[in-house]
């Protein structure tokens, strides 16, 4: 019987799953962003938005990224899942691959009839496809295995996804995309911004396949609602607010708790003692999104 439920979901811990900041300035600016129907007749807002949000990407001045103008072609997607799905389809007789303490999705998505291992378990295998955070989802940095399992899927031709969500609350990452095996990279504004529910997101990829997303570029049917808000925030927020804004607040609450701060600005790493906030990795990830607005 399968599995329904969520794994390692901690949302009903203190400091448990991870969300947007509720920042009080970014909720007053999206509670007066002006929405009407020229919003959703706006053909050009795709083309706005994505060359913004490349722009926005770019722009950064806490991390550093390399290839990343290898990847011509953008799309709109749904947060970061849309992205992920399309890739699940283009490869459906393979085995997908992901480290343990990944973001969940994968594994709910994976449980209904694909094939799947955690890169732990086994070696990588030319039949593979990965999917990896950059940060990892579950330490906020760089795996400590990017490197070497990059260099193994380029030998062995295994496509890979890499996930960006969380650009925009990190610092000191080294977005390197130069490997050969890196076909699609997914960004979302859902950690950034509170704005999960819009569904605000990009995909860069290096060919255009001419899958669905690639589709609904080409016909213009978008989610113009999510480009609109989104191009907004791109215009008035840098891509360092809100690492810049509450880096030292996390450093306050990781020193009181007795945990070692991540380069996400979100979390803080915890010892054994923080055993019930294990997502299935090695570390235990605790995340303060709530406390920024409301404190310890």
């Amino acid at each position: 019987m399968k599995d329904k439920k969520i794994p390692n979901d901690k949302r009903h811990l203190p400091y448990g799953s991870a969300f947007s900041i509720l920042d009080t300035d970014t909720v007053k600016f999206l509670n007066n962003i002006d929405i009407n129907y020229a919003v959703l007749d706006d053909e050009t807002l795709q083309e706005k938005f994505l060359t913004k949000y490349l722009e926005w990407i770019k722009s950064n001045n806490l991390n550093t990224f390399k290839s990343l103008d290898d990847f011509k072609f953008r799309n709109y997607s749904n947060g970061t899942s849309e992205s992920f799905d399309k890739f699940y389809l283009k490869h459906p007789n393979k085995r997908f691959r992901c480290f343990k303490g990944e973001y969940m999705y994968h594994r709910l998505a994976w449980r209904n009839g694909f094939s799947w291992a955690y890169i732990e378990d086994d070696d990588i295998k030319a039949n593979d496809a990965v999917v990896i955070s950059l940060p990892f989802a579950n330490t906020g940095d760089k795996h400590k295995k990017y490197d070497e399992i990059m260099t193994q899927c380029s030998e062995l031709g295994v496509p890979v996804l890499v996930d960006c969500a969380y650009f925009g609350i990190c610092k000191d990452i080294d977005f390197d995309l130069s490997y050969d095996c890196i076909k699609e990279i997914a960004f979302s504004l859902s950690k950034t911004f509170p704005v999960s529910h819009v569904r605000i997101g990009m995909r860069l990829s290096k060919i255009d396949d001419d899958d669905t997303l690639f589709v609904y570029h080409k016909i213009k049917y978008t989610n113009r609602l999510g480009a609109h808000i989104g191009l907004k925030f791109l215009e008035n927020f840098s891509p360092d607010y809100i690492v810049n804004k509450y880096q030292n607040l996390q450093q306050d609450f990781c020193s009181k708790l007795d945990v070692i701060p991540s380069k996400t600005v979100l979390f803080g790493i915890g010892g054994d003692e923080w055993s019930d906030y294990n997502r299935g990795g090695v570390e235990n990830r605790l995340s303060f999104h709530r406390q920024f607005v409301k404190g310890l």
